[in-house]
């Protein structure tokens, strides 16, 4: 069997019993598995089990080999997990087109998963900036703040406004205010830990930054970072060169041993006010405030 699937083109690994084959699944993902029945240590329904109750990358087609062809056999090797079901002796080609038959299954399962990815990032995506959205944010800055509570970690949020942003849809009309936005968001994004930031449009031109593991002091050092690199920046329209500032407010939130109960929204609101005194004073600035609770 092994050379007939090296011949068909197929990378092969065998394994001797179920316990080797299951050890070696753990150890390296396979999308498609033949396996006997009858194996010393652990038997094909007993690998069959075993696998589907793993969890995988994805779907693994399972192929169960054996001479017992009765239909209780075949029901009780379906019924484990096994996806379809060849006899022995084995005839090489129809081993070959079930194959390609379990390749097709394994292809529709894989577009259909990318599908479904790219409806679950629009449903969670900003179209316009590429940042999370309000939904996301509602949904994941709650995880944030629960967890920092249960490991009694440090965890910020920058809010960030830009400056007079009205005035630019007014001069360059909203197309360009639209670039803007766009522009204002990837610059802060490339400013963020890849993988542990995040930042969501809060709303207009209004964006929440959420810094996990990160204290006030560091949360005001990277708040300080962002507003140069948006002070710094140009956005090109139509030839006309459109630069902005932003005014950041930051909240550095640290749980206590009491652990109060603080909803991230009220969390977020002290963010929000701290951003409303940097605009008193002046703009294109940042202020915050270290909050326990």
């Amino acid at each position: 069997m092994e050379m007939t699937l090296r011949q068909a083109g197929y990378e092969v690994v065998s394994a001797e019993n179920g316990l080797e084959a299951l050890k070696v699944f753990k150890e390296q993902f396979f999308p498609i598995i033949l396996t006997d029945w009858g194996m010393p240590e652990m038997n094909g329904l007993e690998l069959c089990r075993a696998i589907r109750e793993s969890p995988t990358e994805g779907y693994v087609f399972i192929f169960l080999i054996t001479a017992r062809d009765s239909k209780k056999d075949i029901i009780a090797g379906l019924e484990a997990g096994a996806d379809d079901y060849l006899t022995k002796p084995f005839d090489r080609f129809e081993l070959i087109a079930r194959l390609k038959t379990a390749l097709r299954v394994l292809e529709l399962e894989k577009s259909l998963k990318d599908a479904y990815e790219k409806i679950r990032i629009l449903s969670i995506t900003d179209k316009l900036t590429g940042c999370y959205n309000r939904t996301y944010m509602d949904e994941y800055l709650a995880k944030e703040i629960i967890r920092a509570k249960r490991y009694y970690r440090p965890v910020s949020l920058v809010m960030a406004d830009i400056d007079h942003f009205k005035r630019v849809n007014d001069t360059y009309g909203h197309q360009a205010g639209d670039l803007v936005l766009k522009d204002f968001a990837a610059s802060i994004r490339k400013g963020l830990r890849k993988d542990v930031d995040w930042i969501a449009r809060y709303g207009g031109e209004e964006f929440l930054v959420v810094l996990p593991e990160t204290d006030y002091e560091c949360a005001m050092s990277s708040a300080e970072r962002l507003r140069r690199i948006i002070s710094e920046s140009i956005s090109s329209y139509n030839g006309i060169e459109i630069r902005i500032t932003a005014s950041f407010g930051v909240v550095g939130f640290v749980p206590s041993a009491n652990n109060q109960k603080m909803p991230y929204e009220m969390i977020i609101d002290r963010a929000d006010k701290a951003l409303y005194r940097a605009k008193d004073a002046g703009r294109n600035r940042v202020m915050g405030e270290s909050l326990t609770g």
